[in-house]
């Protein structure tokens, strides 16, 4: 996601995403531990991902960049 579409969606929608990028990630890491995971770019992309969210979560908290 980029941030620009992420600064577009609420507080709430950020937070389910956050679940959802966690739950994702933790799923990937079991994969690559069972040898099933094909592409283990996507965890890095996992992580980026749930960064970004939580690094915009902050901003607002902090009054930096109000969400929309």
């Amino acid at each position: 996601m980029k941030p620009s579409e992420i600064r577009d969606l609420s507080r709430s929608d950020i937070e389910e995403q956050i679940g959802e990028r966690e739950e994702e990630l933790t799923n990937l890491r079991l994969q690559l531990v069972i040898r099933q995971l094909d592409n283990p770019l996507l965890i890095r992309d996992a992580r980026r991902d749930l960064a970004r969210l939580r690094t915009i979560l902050r901003e607002d908290d902090l009054g930096i960049r109000p969400l929309a």
